[in-house]
Parts: structure tokens; sequence; C-alpha cells
């Protein structure tokens, strides 16, 4: 599905502008880089990649990730046909595309579903009591889907509705910093990075077991990704801790939800949360991030 994604990304003047082909450098600690490969070969696809040893990864880029932490690193899975997409262009370039064909585009606030007779949702509940009714209903709602799933279920009557355990809504940190101009000059081609563990180099420290700060997959462990920076110069990274925010929504109903402020609380990012993100910084870029000045701090959800 990935690969057919950026093929339409390629393709499809509506995404073209928005995909940007940098390439990626991801440190492996198992045997990652060579199931990509072998994947690629089932697929029948081609692409440029490679499984690199890390002496000779260190020196790609120009030594970008020469001072990186290479624990356990077994080798660097390097694919010059990957890169990244920016997310935000994509979402007002599709709004555009929308209103252009004559779509209806309204801000309102949704408190659950509206099901008929016959258990299909034929609409949406909102807080001004108004219910919005189509023929189709697509829910791209993201980790606001686990509480929209939950109160519905209870204004229907309908328990099957609830998520419960099935999906779980999870935050995780980034952080961006403004680069110099010569900063940029260097930074400005780089691909986009990323630090894959296994489950047991991934075991949680006691601090995060103490913030109850779960794993964010027990099979292959965190990972911890750096972009690219942006044309105005920003370069962003996130890091490893992946959390949930459990309260309760309804009586005797806890789940994890983003909050419930207009925008989510995303620029509130306590001490540990950022701590976390110094050490993506570390991880990454050693001594040639160690005085950059982290300017802004946003949760993800």
């Amino acid at each position: 599905m990935a690969l057919e994604a950026q093929d339409i990304f390629e393709s499809d003047p509506l995404w073209q502008p928005y995909f940007h082909k940098t390439g990626i450098f991801w440190m492996c600690r198992s045997a990652y880089a060579q199931d990509v490969i072998d994947n690629y070969k089932k697929l029948g696809r081609k692409a440029d990649l490679a499984a690199v040893p890390v002496a000779e990864a260190r020196r790609l880029h120009d030594g970008l990730f020469e001072d990186a932490d290479y624990t356990d690193v077994t080798e660097v899975l390097v694919n010059k046909t990957s890169g990244w997409a920016a997310a935000g262009d994509c979402l007002r370039a599709v709004t555009r595309r929308c209103l252009e064909l004559g779509v209806k585009y309204v801000t309102t606030e949704v408190t659950s579903l509206h099901l008929d007779g016959g258990n299909r949702c034929t609409g949406l509940n909102t807080s001004s009591g108004h219910v919005m009714e189509a023929s189709h209903i697509i829910l791209s709602t993201g980790a606001y889907t686990p509480k929209l799933l939950e109160m519905s279920a209870t204004s229907s009557n309908r328990a099957n509705l609830s998520a419960g355990d099935r999906i779980v809504a999870g935050g995780i940190t980034t952080g961006m910093t403004k680069l110099t101009e010569d900063s940029y000059a260097k930074f400005a081609n780089m691909p986009v990075g990323v630090q894959g563990y296994t489950a047991k180099q991934g075991k949680p420290t006691a601090a995060a077991l103490a913030e109850r700060l779960p794993m964010p997959n027990t099979t292959t462990g965190p990972f911890i990704g750096s972009l690219p920076p942006t044309p105005d110069k920003e370069l962003k990274w996130w890091g490893q801790k992946i959390f949930r925010n459990t309260s309760e929504v309804l009586p005797g109903r806890f789940l994890s939800a983003p909050p419930a402020d207009r925008d989510y609380a995303q620029w509130k990012v306590s001490g540990k949360l950022k701590e976390d993100i110094q050490h993506a910084n570390h991880v990454f870029y050693g001594k040639n991030g160690a005085h950059w000045n982290m300017e802004k701090h946003r949760i993800c959800w």
C-alpha cells in the first residue's frame, strides 16, 4: 500500500508538489534492512536501495550522521527512492480541490454518530443539536476515533460500537529548531533519518514506567525519526516515547484521547517529554546539535 501511495504521489498533479524524494537513512539493529530489500524483490519493485555497513554509512551525505549513536546497529538501510510528504500541504491541497468540486465545508463540533433503526450510520450529531446527514459517511477522525465511538455507543445504546482495546489514541513529541544559514546549507539535502530499535533495546526506563509510557510496539521496539529541514530552515524530529492520555470520558468509561482543548493542548509539553526530544537530537546529530536552541515542542496525536 505504501508503494502504491508513492506511485500516486509521484504521478498525480494534486499530490506531486508535496512529495520530497530525499531518500532515507535507517539505522537498523535487526535484520530490517534485508527484510525490506527482500520485500521489494517479492513485489517485483525496483528501487535504489542497499544494506550498507556502518563504517561506510558514516561517510555518506558528507558525514551528516557520522556522530550519530550506532550502538548495536548492524547495518544501515539506504533507500534513495524513498522520501517524505508534507501532510499539512497535502491536506490544504485536497481541501481546496474538494471546494472546487462543490463540496460544502462546515466547521462544527461532533458529539456522536447518527444511526438509523437498522444500525446504519446516516450522519453526525453536533453539540448544537443539529444532525448532519448524508448518503455516504467517511470518518477521518484520527486519535479522536475511540472517544467518538465510545460516545456514539452510549448515546445509541449500541455497546458494540465501542472501540474497546482495538484502537488506542497515542501521542508522540516532536521538537523543532531553526537552522542558521551555514547549518541549513549542510542539512538542506539530507535524507529522512531513522533510528530503529528491537523490543529488548527499547525497554522502557524506570522513569518511563512511572509515567505509564507504554512501548509503542512490543515486537519491534520504538523508533526515532528526523525529517529534512523545511524551506524556512526548520529541522524537526520526534522522540521514542509514545504515551496515552487516559481520562473518564463518560461515567465509568476511561480511555485515551487527546486533551479536550481546542488545539488538543499540542503546545503544552512536559519537561520529561522535552528530555526525550533532546535524547533524539543526541542520537542523530551528537555534537552537531549540542548547541541548537530547541525553539518549539509539539505533541502529535
